[in-house]
């Protein structure tokens, strides 16, 4: 059986410690703020990400080039395995299609391993609960084919479902209309969203006040779920700097599933620069998205 690593880019929202534990490598999208340009290796923290942006900086990202997407998977190759690289949703991004037109040229120059590149149709802690659960599978011992099926086969069933506290940076990033994100903040209306099977957010209903839209968040989780109740053995939780409101979120699922194991981290910059602070994300396997 062939060796083969799995790779993801920084849109999987993963903390740096799980990434280094189990040496996963990464490639970057790159956000710009104030002047400056941040990778994932020289990330600017966190809290003081969201807190410039409450403060009124507008960050603003960029896609991953095929040429830079040759570059990482060269980097990737230097392991000399094979690779499963699992990327942001073509939804959102081009970045899937220039790690897709990185890896047929690398093939076409000879490069001595298979390179497939997966569209996660996910995104932060959605696209790294897919690999997290990728590597599971890899533990098991599924071989490259196998575990390229079994990603394909059940990435749909890795739900996603958030909500925002300012409509404001949906609005920038024209998920919402002007006049929505006016009248939605007068009257404080808080969007339920979640990621689409072609990975693009959609709206799919609305709350009135903030607790109401969390509560909505594991009302989802219950429509969804199906038949992997019982079976989610971690739950993945992102937020927008907003740890007490990722923690109830946490509480709420305990009491209603019954689920202890949990991974809480933070919006990455690159995809908070559009969500903003505030945002809270849940992410588990469903029957449906």
């Amino acid at each position: 059986m062939g060796e083969y690593i799995i790779t993801t880019d920084n849109m999987s929202d993963l903390p740096k410690e799980y990434l280094e534990e189990r040496h996963i490598k990464t490639c970057s999208l790159n956000y710009m703020l104030e002047g400056e340009t941040y990778t994932s290796k020289n990330g600017m923290d966190s809290h003081e990400f969201y807190e410039k942006m409450r403060n009124g900086s507008m960050p603003t990202t960029s896609q991953i080039n095929p040429e830079e997407a040759k570059k990482d998977l060269m980097e990737f190759l230097k392991e000399g395995k094979d690779i499963i690289h699992i990327a942001f949703s073509s939804g959102l991004s081009g970045t899937y299609n220039s790690m897709q037109m990185a890896a047929r040229e690398l093939k076409e120059e000879g490069c001595g391993h298979k390179i497939t590149i997966i569209d996660s149709l996910s995104a932060s802690l959605g696209e790294g609960l897919l690999v997290h659960k990728a590597l599971e599978q890899q533990k098991k011992g599924l071989g490259y084919d196998e575990l390229v099926k079994w990603i394909e086969d059940h990435k749909l069933n890795i739900c996603h479902n958030f909500t925002v506290d300012d409509l404001f940076h949906l609005y920038r990033g024209g998920r919402v209309s002007k006049t929505t994100a006016i009248l939605g903040t007068m009257i404080k209306i808080k969007p339920v969203l979640h990621v689409d099977n072609e990975g693009h957010l959609i709206n799919v209903s609305k709350a009135h006040g903030r607790k109401k839209a969390l509560a909505e968040l594991v009302a989802s989780m219950e429509r969804q779920i199906g038949s992997y109740r019982g079976k989610n053995d971690i739950v993945f939780i992102s937020h927008g700097d907003c740890m007490e409101d990722a923690n109830f979120v946490k509480r709420q699922i305990e009491e209603k599933f019954g689920i202890q194991n949990f991974l809480i981290n933070y919006v990455g910059p690159t995809i908070g620069a559009h969500s903003g602070p505030g945002t809270v994300a849940l992410f588990y396997m469903g029957d449906v998205r």
